[in-house]
């Protein structure tokens, strides 16, 4: 299982979805992932899936194979980000926002450090 950032232990809002992600992404060999826990910090996604592909091409079919396997299982709306270049693909499938990057551009963004657990809760509309 991938380490979970700022929440504890996997409490995903969608379990199933949180973990067939988490099995594509093992399938293909995705290096380096982590699963952070965005409830209460963003209204964008319930968790945020970060891994590493060792290459353009590998990070290009593991996207890939990512959203067929989406579409395969019933979550067919997932929008995609970054397929023609493939240093950084952004898949968004609703409760769960997968960011698949070559090494040197994970390094660089680092969304590790930038949605760790102490960034501050989002404050609620009232």
């Amino acid at each position: 299982m991938a380490p979970h950032i700022g929440g504890g232990a996997p409490d995903a809002a969608n379990p199933a979805l949180l973990h067939l992600i988490l099995d594509v992404l093992d399938d293909n060999k995705a290096e380096d992932t982590v699963v952070i826990d965005l409830r209460g910090k963003s209204a964008l996604a319930d968790e945020m899936v970060i891994a590493t592909g060792r290459s353009n091409r590998h990070v290009g079919s593991i996207a890939d194979k990512l959203v067929e396997e989406l579409r395969a299982q019933g979550h067919g709306k997932a929008l995609v980000e970054g397929l023609p270049h493939c240093d950084w693909v952004l898949i968004d499938a609703g409760d769960v926002i997968v960011h698949v990057f070559r090494p040197e551009v994970r390094a660089f963004y680092n969304l590790e450090k930038m949605w760790s657990a102490d960034r501050p809760v989002e404050a609620s509309a009232s």
